[in-house]
């Protein structure tokens, strides 16, 4: 599902990011990457989204092989993707239903399609009653969850979530967690990127660490050690 083969990726001489990462990560996985700042997490992250080119080695995810994608192939490389950020980046002066309507919206997706979906959606993040609320009526937490429905509307085959509980209590972070669990569930290869030790370990799932930009653990079912 997604495969790094020998990746680097370096900014300038002094600068690498990423150093000879091997990474296999097959359908259907629920992996966290871990590390301390500036151990390469989110520079993994923008690869395999192809926000950013590796500078040697090969990216490949489902059947593309994203390492010299063309420009105009990425928005239906990222179709197969959903990706959840921890500041949300939600569109303030829409409603939750508009926010979500709008990733299909700039697909072109039809208006019967967009009011069948949308629904069943904020029913899977626990938010039908929100559907008309804008998201400085819900809390952090229901923020959350309104990106992961968002993340969800082209039925992605894998979900990226970079500190998806970062601006969130420990409640909220456990709501967000069982979430990402079910969605799991349903067959969605996950890669939660994040600091917090004590979900990852809660999880027992497997744990990829980095340091430095080098993958320094792959365990199946990893702590966080750093």
């Amino acid at each position: 599902m997604i495969n790094l083969e020998g990746v680097s990726k370096r900014y300038n001489k002094q600068s690498i990011a990423l150093d000879d990462i091997h990474l296999n990560v097959e359908p259907g996985e629920f992996v966290s990457v871990v590390g301390q700042s500036g151990s390469g997490k989110t520079t993994l992250v923008k690869l395999i989204i192809a926000e950013e080119r590796a500078s040697s080695g090969k990216v490949a995810v489902g059947d593309w092989d994203i390492t010299r994608i063309p420009d105009r192939h990425i928005p239906l490389l990222r179709r197969q993707i959903g990706v959840i950020f921890q500041d949300f980046k939600l569109l303030n002066k829409k409603t939750i239903y508009e926010n979500v309507a709008f990733a299909l919206q700039v697909s072109g997706e039809s208006g019967s399609r967009i009011r069948t979906v949308i629904p069943r959606l904020l029913e899977i993040v626990g938010l039908p009653h929100k559907i008309h609320a804008y998201p400085h009526e819900l809390s952090g937490g229901e923020q959350q969850r309104v990106a992961i429905a968002r993340a969800l509307v082209h039925r992605p085959k894998i979900l990226v979530a970079d500190e998806p509980t970062g601006n969130l209590d420990t409640i909220n972070t456990q709501d967000i967690m069982e979430i990402l669990k079910k969605i799991n569930e349903f067959g969605t290869t996950v890669v939660l990127v994040t600091h917090n030790r004590e979900i990852v370990n809660q999880l027992r799932k497997r744990v990829v660490t980095l340091d430095h930009g080098k993958l320094v653990s792959d365990e199946q079912i990893g702590k966080y050690r750093l």
